[in-house]
């Protein structure tokens, strides 16, 4: 295994047209089409950085930022941004181009973090993660600080598990 590997590497890039069975009410693109992308182009680009499978650990975040309108194409970046001894944080870029004019806008950003499995399902180590961009290099160091907030949310959403745990539907609230 490799030890460092350039973001270059693992960055990934989806795009598709936003067709009526994709949209709401409103002919914009559904909240959860969109996170679905995230997670699948999300997720090659961890795959392509650690050359394992990989699982989901966590969303940090999905920021929209506006609305994708039918007709209109979506395109997604991803990259990972910084890993640690077996995770990977991954950013995602969301981007909306009207076809017909031209104009594009970020229309919404992700963070996810994936784990890297071995063979036998468990988390094995994965190369250190080097920028080179500004782009590249801002997200990665900042990646510490969403580290923090990432590792207490889901302290947090340990003891909710714990305090609240798995009732029936007619318990009392």
């Amino acid at each position: 295994m490799e030890n460092e590997k350039f973001v270059k590497e693992s960055r990934t890039v989806k795009s598709a047209v936003v067709l009526p069975p994709d949209t709401n009410n409103h002919k914009t693109l559904f909240g959860g089409k969109l996170m679905a992308y995230i997670d699948d182009v999300a997720a090659i680009a961890a795959i392509r950085h650690a050359r394992k499978h990989v699982v989901t650990a966590s969303t940090d975040s999905v920021d929209f930022l506006h609305p994708i309108k039918e007709g209109h194409a979506v395109c997604l970046e991803a990259f990972v941004t910084w890993t640690h001894k077996t995770s990977m944080e991954v950013f995602v870029k969301v981007i909306a181009e009207n076809l017909l004019s031209g104009e594009r806008k970020v229309c919404a950003v992700s963070f996810l973090t994936f784990v890297a499995l071995g063979e036998d399902g468990k988390p094995v180590p994965v190369p250190k993660a080097v920028p080179e961009t500004p782009e590249e290099k801002w997200l990665h160091d900042h990646a510490s600080e969403r580290a923090v907030a990432r590792k207490k949310r889901r302290e947090e959403s340990k003891r909710l598990a714990q305090e609240f745990g798995v009732k029936k539907p007619w318990d009392e609230a």
